[in-house]
Order: structure tokens, then sequence, then C-alpha cells
């Protein structure tokens, strides 16, 4: 039996337990049930209960909540509108999210599969400097995928103010 101040109180019988906790108007809790003799605390299990879920909240506070965004692609997608999704993948990659790249076919798309994965291939050169490949793409029914995670180090997003390039003095004619 252990003390409500951890102290070692030696081995006593279940009434003599039970009675000491009353007597200090404390629970008695078996800890270690499987020991041999089972091993008991007297302590206050409200508290402790309340103390155990604030240290579980705290964990789960710390814990990373890693998302998945998706983006989607056309095989027939425009340069300006293929530069601006692949911008959106690097915003969420340097953001620490995961990254869902969906390639949609419709009607006769689905005859030249090697152009959605052309596209698919650039992606990835373009995101190669923020993000890998997690999820190598496949074909699945009308549409290829693949999952895009950061890289190991946090890219942090530079400062207009302190990146900014000073243009060269003109000088006066």
């Amino acid at each position: 039996m252990i003390g409500p101040d951890g102290s070692q109180l030696g081995i006593k019988a279940v009434p003599d337990a039970l009675a000491l906790a009353r007597e200090l108007d404390l629970d008695l809790v078996e800890v270690a049930p499987m020991a041999t003799p089972p091993v008991c605390r007297i302590m206050d299990y409200g508290k402790f209960r309340y103390e155990e879920s604030q240290r579980a909240r705290e964990a789960r506070k710390k814990t990373a909540h890693i998302t998945v965004k998706e983006v989607k692609f056309r095989p027939k997608i425009g340069k300006g509108d293929f530069d601006t999704k692949v911008r959106h993948v690097q915003e969420f990659l340097a953001d620490g999210h995961k990254v869902k790249v969906t390639l949609q076919f419709r009607g006769r798309e689905m005859a030249h599969p090697e152009l959605g994965s052309k596209i698919l291939d650039e992606v990835i050169e373009a995101i190669a400097a923020v993000g890998k490949v997690e999820t190598q793409a496949r074909l699945e029914g009308r549409s290829m995928t693949m999952v895009l995670v950061p890289d190991k180090k946090p890219v942090k997003k530079k400062e207009e103010s302190g990146e900014a390039v000073a243009a060269e003095p003109v000088a006066p004619e």
C-alpha cells in the first residue's frame, strides 16, 4: 500500500486499508492489480481523474494536425490556370498540409492518360522545392490521383520588406 504522500505503508489487509483511507477522507485506488500482492494507493480519485484529463488535453494540443487539401486539374488546362493551381499547391505545402492532386478526365480524354501523367509530372517539378510525392500517380476510374507531402524542414515565407532587392541607383543626366 502507498500513502497519499507517496510513502510505502507496507502490506495491509483490505479492511485496514479502507479504514485508513476513510480516516484521511480519501479514496483507496488499486493501481497495479496484476502485481503480487496487488498495489493500492490512498489518493483523491476525483482530483486524479481531473489532472489526467488536463494532461491528455495538453498532449492533444501539442499534436500536429495535418489536413489534406485537394487541387483538381484537367488534361487541357491552360498555362495561367496551371500556374495558379501550382501556386496554391505550393502554399498548402508551405503551410504544412498534405495535398491530393486530382486530374479528372472527361469523355474521350480517357484515351490519352499519358497527357494526364505529363501534367502531374510538371506539377512534381514545380513543387520540388517545397514538397515531395508520397503516393505516386495512379489511374482510378476517370481520375488520376497522387498525394504530395511537405518536406521535413518547414518552409518559412519570405517577408517582402526584408527580402526586397534594391534597384540600381540611376545617375541623373
